[in-house]
């Protein structure tokens, strides 16, 4: 949960980088987060439109901002630029490509957009 919280409260950094931990387990915690608020919207009876449920919308539109700020941390991560985002707009392959630059290791070390955060992290354990 503290990866959740710490994407969160680093909601408008689209600069830097992310771990794939960080990442990964902020969808994780999303992916639950939906599928709970969606059941309650339809015990709720709460609908915005056809099968569009209140809860889960309003956490979509709350959400949005800070799942592109660790998007873009992310493909930095992997040494690339949000640019490469675009290839969202490709149905299917592009979609395929983002998901294997998210599944991909970090570049190790430091690159352009900044330090190594698994080697920052591996340092304030031992510490």
């Amino acid at each position: 949960m503290d990866w959740y919280f710490k994407v969160l409260r680093n909601y408008i950094g689209f600069s830097g980088r992310a771990r794939r931990k960080e990442f990964w387990m902020f969808i994780l915690v999303n992916l639950v987060l939906t599928v709970v608020l969606t059941i309650l919207d339809k015990m709720l009876g709460l609908r915005i439109a056809k099968e569009e449920g209140l809860l889960a919308t309003i956490y979509g539109l709350l959400i949005f901002l800070p799942y592109w700020a660790v998007q873009f941390r992310r493909l930095h991560d992997t040494d690339r630029s949000a640019w490469w985002l675009l290839l969202i707009f490709i149905p299917i392959v592009g979609w395929l490509i983002i998901l294997a630059f998210n599944c991909q290791n970090g570049t190790p070390g430091e690159n352009k957009y900044g330090s190594d955060p698994k080697a920052m992290d591996a340092r304030l354990v031992s510490e």
